[in-house]
């Protein structure tokens, strides 16, 4: 089972693995605090797309559309993920105030099934001279 939950909400036993998705240590907490058991800061979005997309629910369709190509070539990451899900509960821990609109949703999607991250393709370069 996954589940999701805010880094600023208090810690439950039922929690299970607590796994912090985002590349940024959210603000004003001590690793004590938040009690997490990994830190996967390289699973969460470019900088480049956590700028652009600013927490902006106008831009959630194309943020989720874009992270999910992100999340393609971060398949060993996320495959690191899906025993912890089998084996009990994971929850993803997230920094961002909407709890609708950020990475750990898309995340959580991937890990189930709902949103593709599949491995990205190989291109075949055809010889100059082939056309």
């Amino acid at each position: 089972m996954i589940r999701l939950k805010r880094a600023y909400d208090p810690v439950s036993p039922s929690d299970g693995t607590r796994v912090l998705v985002d590349r940024i240590w959210p603000r004003g907490l001590s690793k004590a605090k938040v009690k997490i058991d990994a830190w996967m800061g390289d699973l969460g979005p470019s900088t480049a797309l956590r700028t652009w997309f600013a927490h902006d629910p106008a831009k959630w369709s194309e943020f989720r559309a874009r992270y999910i190509e992100e999340l393609a070539a971060k398949r060993p990451l996320l495959d690191q993920l899906t025993p912890r899900a089998r084996a009990g509960t994971l929850t993803l821990v997230y920094g961002a105030r909407d709890p609708l609109h950020n990475q750990a949703v898309v995340i959580k999607e991937v890990l189930e099934g709902a949103g593709r991250a599949s491995r990205p393709r190989r291109v075949r370069r055809r010889g100059r001279g082939h056309r």
